[in-house]
């Protein structure tokens, strides 16, 4: 494992006077992903996040690696086929937080299980020698043998497939501590202030550190612009040769998920419902002890932190769920609500269109100063879009071109063989840092354990391990991305929140922010009123 990270070290190496040859803004799966393969080239690299690594987009995911069968079904055979060969790459480096999970569809009509059966078949294909298990038809008994709590009445089989899912704010703090270990500057609670130019080409940043106030400048050779749905605010700085701000490249759009607990779905089986009522796709996917229920495709409104959801989505999330799920979830059973902001590709003329016809492919532009931005794409590529990063500049002339593919077979830090995700969180999720761990203060002190198991939960040691080990600075980011009570059980993170701030603080951080943290926790517990005729 990676020593102990010294953040003044961090902020002292940040300070001297060096050139870069890249510096990445934002900490999400995108940047990270960039930042590693640049590392691995052998460029130096610096990267920057405001706020914390996977604060945004990139820990509000539904979290499935996969292909993505809606795409399939869309045509976008290219996507899938590329997807399904990254799902293979993410699973084989980070096998304790990253695994496959076998998906059930349930059939309410007697054309649907062959129907969906043969695009599966095509699905797995496309995976080829990447695939992770066959599609199976299945009968009307072995579907609730699979599925326990799905709607029986009307049922008249089912297919099974297989696909990946992995826990992601925990493993894009895996990419961040791996490029650091492969000599990268990464850095968090670090906002870029301004783009600095010498003529008219970008040539570093302005940063300022949210925690002490301190301001410093980076010189770059490159500077890539990797800040997701917010890479048109980026963007927007960059006034060479006085241009005006840039057509936006970005239509946002939101999905909302919904915690319940496992006794809604138990078992170890995912519910897809490839078309809803109204078209859309619904989840249901057993996470770490819980039920996540989702997802929405909504335009975003604004481009909030920390968004709220729409009554609409939040009744399109229980009413389908109602209709599939034998015990229907209302809202008094949801144990926390996430909003994620989707950084979809806009195309010209697409104002006001539905998002679900805007680009789910990435896309890279080198602007005429040499800013580099990235946006679009979705999480199982991060991999292959940073090489795409990576090559553009390198075209571009704003890096000398060095070969690529290092990423592909590249264990990251405590990869190995883990527990189920579908379990409650615990020392499983450390991989090969479990020894490390249990060094620490405070292992069998528990400070949280899960109510039904008694198993996993969150020790004292743990949140050491996270200031120590995974530059974590604040309650949130403990009880967010480090361990993911938050997205588990709002009231309870809550609860744990003075508890993990007086550790923070013996541990030397000058701000915890637990009063912050249970004002945040609140939001994740509140629900918009929603009409009950719009849940049935």
């Amino acid at each position: 494992m990676s020593g102990v990270t010294d953040r003044a070290g961090l902020w002292a190496r940040l300070q001297a006077p060096f050139e870069w040859d890249l510096a990445v803004i934002g900490g999400g799966a995108t940047g990270l992903g960039v930042a590693l393969d640049a590392a691995v080239r052998g460029f130096s690299v610096v990267l920057v996040e405001s706020h914390d690594f996977a604060s945004g987009t990139s820990s509000r995911a539904t979290k499935l690696a996969h292909g993505g069968v809606r795409y399939l079904a869309q045509g976008d055979i290219g996507l899938v086929r590329e997807a399904l060969h990254e799902r293979g790459a993410m699973l084989a480096n980070a096998p304790h937080v990253a695994q496959r999970l076998p998906f059930v569809m349930p059939g309410y009509h007697w054309w649907e299980r062959a129907f969906y059966g043969v695009g599966l078949k095509a699905y797995d294909a496309l995976a080829g020698a990447q695939g992770l298990g066959g599609t199976e038809l299945l009968s009307a008994r072995r579907t609730l043998d699979l599925l326990p709590g799905v709607q029986p009445r009307g049922l008249w089989g089912g297919v099974r497939y297989w696909d990946g899912q992995f826990d992601d704010a925990r493993l894009a703090l895996l990419l961040a501590r791996t490029a650091l270990a492969r000599g990268a500057l990464i850095l968090n609670h670090c906002e870029v202030t301004a783009l600095d130019l010498k003529g008219d080409r970008v040539c570093g940043l302005q940063v300022r550190d949210t925690e002490s106030g301190q301001a410093a400048a980076l010189r770059a050779r490159c500077v890539v612009n990797a800040t997701g749905v917010w890479v048109d605010a980026v963007r927007g700085m960059d006034r060479s040769g006085g241009a005006t701000a840039p057509a936006p490249l970005v239509a946002p759009s939101q999905g909302v998920h919904l915690v319940v607990d496992r006794a809604f779905l138990p078992g170890n089986h995912a519910l897809l419902v490839p078309k809803t009522a109204d078209g859309r796709v619904l989840f249901a996917v057993p996470w770490l002890g819980k039920t996540v229920l989702g997802t929405t495709d909504t335009p975003a409104r604004d481009l909030a932190r920390e968004p709220a959801p729409f009554a609409e989505e939040v009744a399109f999330i229980l009413g389908e769920s109602a209709r599939y799920l034998a015990r229907a979830p209302t809202a008094s059973d949801v144990r926390s609500v996430w909003v994620g902001l989707r950084p979809l590709v806009k195309p010209g003329g697409a104002d006001g269109a539905d998002t679900k016809a805007l680009s789910r492919e990435h896309t890279v532009v080198v602007a005429r100063s040499g800013l580099v931005t990235v946006t679009g794409g979705k999480w199982t590529t991060y991999r292959s879009m940073a090489e795409d990063v990576l090559d553009r500049a390198m075209t571009a002339g704003l890096l000398p071109r060095r070969p690529g593919g290092g990423t592909a077979r590249l264990p990251l830090i405590g990869s190995a063989p883990g527990r189920p995700l579908t379990e409650p969180p615990g020392e499983h999720l450390y991989g090969s840092e479990v020894a490390a761990l249990r060094a620490l203060p405070g292992a069998d002190r528990w400070l949280w354990r899960d109510a039904e198991t008694q198993r996993g939960g969150l020790s004292e040691a743990m949140v050491r391990f996270a200031v120590r080990h995974e530059l974590a600075r604040t309650v949130e980011d403990v009880l967010a991305r480090r361990c993911r009570l938050l997205f588990l059980d709002a009231a309870e993170a809550a609860r744990q929140a003075d508890a993990v701030a007086a550790i923070l603080a013996d541990e030397g951080l000058p701000a915890p922010g637990a009063e912050a943290f249970k004002t945040l926790a609140a939001r994740y517990q509140q629900l918009p009123a929603i009409r009950p005729s719009a849940r049935t």
